[in-house]
Order: C-alpha cells, then sequence, then structure tokens
C-alpha cells in the first residue's frame, strides 16, 4: 500500500441535521491544526431528515457517499473506510465535537509500527463528566465484559496507555490496518459491539490500542438508536451480539465453557420474563453460518510468521501494562 501522508475522517450520519453544523466546524478546525493533509468522508445511511440536502448545499467540498437504504453501522461507516486514501482514518461519530489540538497527542502514537490505533478522552457536550475513558479488560466466569473504563490518577508525557477497545465514537487508526482486517465486521449490524471485535482481531493479530487521556472529544448523548427501535429490539440485538463476540474469538475449551455458561443464563433470562433474550437467541443460531464465515476470513489473515494472541493473552498482556500506572475506574 501507497503511503499517503494525512488524515481521512469517515463519519456515519443517520438524521444528523442537527448535529452536523455544530461538529464539522471544530473538526475542520482540528484538521487545519495538524497542518497534515486530509479529507472529510460522510457516509449516510439513508436519513430521512434532509441531512443530505445540508451536507450539499453547505459542506459541498465533503465527500458523501449514500445508502440506498438503512443498512446500520458497519456496512455504513466500512463504505468510508474503503475509499479512504490517507494513511490515518479518523473514525467519528456524527455526535462528537473535536478540541482544536485534538490530534497534536494521538499522531505521535503511530510512530510505532505495531499501533492499530488510538482513542482520546470523550467528556460531555456542555461540561467536563467524563463519559469515556479506556477500556479495562475484564471477565464474568468465561465471559467477556464489554464495559469497564479507566482513566489514569495522572497523566505525564510519554504514557502510552493500553486500551481493550477503541470506541467507534472517536478512533485514530492505521488505514492499512483497518482496511487488512475487512474493516467493521458486518455480521454485528445494525449496532453495539462492532467496535470491541474490531480491536480484539487488532490485539490478537499483535498490534495494539491505546487511550490518550491529554486528547479530548465532547459528546452529545444520542437518542437515535433509543428513540428509533424498540427498546426490546435493541437489548435483543446488543445480546446477540456479545453472543456473535464470543463464538468468533473464544477458542477449545474456553469456548466449551462458554456455550455452558450459556444455558443457565438463558433460563434465568427467560424464566424473570425476558423475553427479548429468546430473540437473541434466535438470531444467534441462525446466523452460525456466517459466524464461521467471520472466523474463516479472520483465520485467512494468519501467515506463516503471525501466530494470533488468544483472548486471554490479549487480556494478560493489557493488564500487566496497565499495571504500571495508577488508574481509578469510571462508570
Amino acid at each position: 500500500m501507497i503511503s499517503t501522508k494525512g488524515i481521512s475522517v469517515v463519519i456515519p450520519n443517520y438524521n444528523g441535521i442537527l448535529l452536523l453544523p455544530l461538529i464539522l466546524p471544530p473538526l475542520f478546525a482540528a484538521l487545519n491544526n495538524t497542518q497534515l493533509s486530509y479529507e472529510v468522508i460522510i457516509s449516510d445511511d439513508f436519513s430521512s431528515d434532509n441531512s443530505v440536502g445540508l451536507l450539499k448545499s453547505q459542506f459541498p467540498h465533503i465527500i458523501l457517499l449514500q445508502n440506498k437504504s438503512n443498512n446500520g453501522f458497519s456496512p455504513t461507516i466500512n463504505k468510508g473506510i474503503f475509499i479512504a486514501k490517507y494513511d490515518y482514518i479518523l473514525l467519528l461519530n456524527s455526535d462528537v465535537k473535536l478540541t482544536t489540538d485534538y490530534f497534536k497527542n494521538l499522531l505521535p502514537y503511530f510512530d510505532d509500527k505495531d499501533t492499530f490505533g488510538v482513542m482520546g478522552r470523550i467528556i460531555g457536550w456542555d461540561d467536563n463528566t467524563i463519559q469515556d475513558g479506556g477500556k479495562y479488560p475484564s471477565f464474568h466466569g468465561v465471559k467477556i465484559k464489554t464495559s469497564g473504563n479507566y482513566i489514569p490518577v495522572e497523566s505525564k508525557d510519554g504514557d502510552k496507555l493500553y486500551s481493550m477497545y477503541l470506541s467507534g465514537a472517536n478512533a485514530l487508526v492505521s488505514r492499512e490496518k483497518i482496511q487488512m482486517l475487512g474493516g467493521f465486521d458486518e455480521i454485528f449490524a445494525p449496532f453495539y459491539v462492532e467496535d470491541f471485535e474490531l480491536s480484539l482481531r487488532a490485539w490478537r493479530m499483535g498490534w495494539t490500542c491505546y487511550y490518550e487521556h491529554n486528547a479530548i472529544c465532547r459528546h452529545r448523548t444520542s437518542t437515535t438508536i433509543k428513540s428509533n427501535s424498540n427498546k426490546n429490539f435493541v437489548k435483543g440485538i446488543y445480546y446477540r451480539n456479545k453472543m456473535f463476540l464470543h463464538a468468533i474469538h473464544l477458542q477449545g475449551f474456553k469456548l466449551f465453557l462458554w456455550h455452558l455458561q450459556l444455558i443457565p443464563e438463558s433460563v434465568l433470562h427467560i424464566a424473570t420474563g425476558r423475553r427479548w433474550f429468546f430473540y437473541s437467541l434466535k438470531m444467534f443460531f441462525s446466523s452460525l453460518k456466517n459466524i464461521r464465515l467471520s472466523k474463516i476470513n479472520f483465520i485467512k489473515l494468519k501467515g506463516a510468521e503471525r501466530d494470533f494472541l488468544s483472548v486471554n493473552e490479549v487480556v494478560i498482556k493489557i493488564k500487566t501494562s496497565l499495571d504500571k500506572f495508577k488508574t481509578i475506574s469510571i462508570k
């Protein structure tokens, strides 16, 4: 792949007409502050609010991609990822506003050839409440927990803090590496867990994901998913996708134990009236062919010189590194 120094910003959009005019000017200010070449790609997921019209009239220099139907996060952002031309891709949600020096502390991470990507600290749109920090790895039994944030007690220049995954809301990643991985796995559409799974693939390849506390962006709490989807449907998708994550990445005895752990969990959820969990199970078992395909596609990346890390090895690597720093957990 030919190296082209610069930043490609990829923003998936669905009905973001009120937010786009608020996030784009700060984005351009942050990009101009890098003195690098850049492009902004907005991939629209069949919006119904005239987002496309707004972009065409007010931001004609943006590269605009349009879905012909509503496809969800992974297929929509992947379209932008695979036409990006610069070495670094910023994955950015349409409800996230960058600070002017956002890129200053992120770009040096890519001096290390093993860096997959780095995310910054997410704070409130109108206050300094920390919404997202680095992602701490943990298990519940053999289940991989997909939540758990930490922040450093003190942040010094030169500290490099590992993160279990990079939030899809703001992540600067290597174009070469994310394209090699095939982007986000579209089995996770329409939403949830896809950013964790992408980062886990990167870790298992031997690459690293980082959290940079001094790179700050602001997030306006989104109601898009909540307002446009039935809550039980959302829960069903979330737990289905967590099942996908385990089925794709756990191996051998760990995978067997996960299936065993799933039995009492399923009985408990259904017995207590959480009927959406039955919907999760139904979608999961109807997708076994696609799960196998996801595993095969990942295995194909393994060359003679590369051994994949197991999930457990990844977790140990991250925890061992973070033990060197003083951190605190946040919700």
